[in-house]
């Protein structure tokens, strides 16, 4: 019997090791990956914030500039009650509003004789989803119109929850899309700093060090109040974008630069060169695909930096304004110590931007060890 077992732990061992050895780069990264489990975690925490962003207007049980006429009420999440059947379900309870006495805040309390039923799928303000499909259909809320606020209201009464799920799109597209312009800025100027040095080399590698130099904020204040102040929303949304890519591809730049010249004297690049091929093309189709792997590391651990630049620069008035919503325009809202003593659920925008870039971190960090091929994850 223990030879039986030990025959089948050997089989079992050369199978794995035979499909690892036939195994693709690309297939042996992504079983490192899948071995990395904060990797794993925060890449579900990501494909769901941004799955949330997508549908934000069906997840969102309000729109964001509705006033519910409840201003600054807490958290009030539904409760689960039992029928005279001993059958779950989920009721909100309406809200009297007085005003404190001595703080003279204005303090709500839970009236029971007003019961509201809480439901998945219910019908509500309408919108068009994408900008294309009308639907008035909400992932949650009250078909009787129920107080349903899951992170409270702010000063105006808008529900804080619907206006964070909006949020999440403007501040998780930034992130992205100013990461690729910076992704093709830096492979372009890297890439080409490092492949043909001299002169060229040492004008882009000084530019970087320019940009570098400057203190970030007052960088990005400068550029900022450079947009006109008559733009539209859209405008100034694409006008931050842009300034953050600017600033944003120093790094991947110098990391594409390092890699190309440790690999422009290889052998396939001399036979790429010799074949006639142009100085663009042997850059784009033979040398950046040879670190591929990291470039999307670089670039994932690069996302967690500008959706903290755009929070930064509209938590300082200086970016997005009402009344696009954002992170960082919500963040607004709890600039005085007053506003978060009082009203210090109004700090839960931050949180998501916490949560966020921890599990893009996450990421970054899975990529990085699963293109390492000397790294070790278990």
């Amino acid at each position: 019997m223990d030879t039986s077992i030990n025959t089948s732990q050997i089989e079992v061992e050369y199978n794995v090791e035979e499909s690892a050895q036939i195994a693709t780069p690309w297939q042996l990264m992504r079983w490192k990956f899948m071995n990395h489990r904060l990797a794993v975690l925060g890449l579900v925490v990501i494909l769901c914030l941004y799955l949330v962003a997508a549908f934000c207007e069906f997840v969102a049980p309000y729109d964001p500039s509705y006033r519910t006429g409840h201003p600054l009420v807490r958290p009030n999440w539904p409760k689960l009650v039992t029928d005279g059947g001993f059958k779950l379900k989920a009721v909100t309870y309406g809200l009297t509003g007085s005003r404190d006495p001595v703080t003279f805040q204005r303090v709500y309390v839970a009236d029971t004789s007003k019961e509201y039923a809480v439901r998945l799928f219910v019908r509500g303000s309408s919108y068009q989803l994408f900008g294309l499909i009308p639907s008035d259909l909400h992932l949650f809320g009250s078909p009787d119109g129920g107080p349903v606020y899951l992170m409270g209201t702010d000063r105006l009464g808008r529900d804080v929850f619907s206006r964070v799920v909006y949020g999440a799109r403007i501040s998780l597209s930034i992130g992205l899309i100013g990461v690729l312009i910076s992704l093709m800025l830096g492979i372009l100027l890297g890439g080409v700093s490092g492949y043909f040095g001299g002169i060229v080399d040492t004008i882009i590698q000084r530019t970087i060090e320019i940009i570098r130099s400057f203190p970030t904020i007052p960088l990005w204040m400068t550029l900022s109040a450079a947009l006109p102040p008559n733009w539209s929303p859209i405008l100034v949304y694409f006008g931050i974008t842009i300034i953050l890519s600017l600033v944003g591809w120093t790094g991947l730049a110098r990391v594409v630069r390092g890699r190309v010249l440790s690999l422009r004297n290889e052998d396939y690049v001399m036979a790429a060169r010799l074949s006639g091929a142009r100085e663009l093309r042997v850059i784009g189709k033979h040398l950046t695909p040879s670190f591929l792997s990291h470039i999307i590391a670089s670039t994932t651990l690069a996302i967690p930096g500008m959706i903290l630049a755009e929070t930064s620069l509209s938590f300082l008035g200086i970016g997005l304004k009402p009344p696009v919503v954002s992170w960082g325009v919500l963040l607004q809202d709890a600039q005085n110590v007053q506003a978060v003593a009082l009203a210090p659920w109004l700090m839960l925008p931050g949180l998501l931007v916490v949560v966020s870039v921890l599990a893009f971190n996450f990421v970054g960090d899975g990529l990085r060890d699963a293109a390492d091929p000397f790294s070790t994850t278990g």
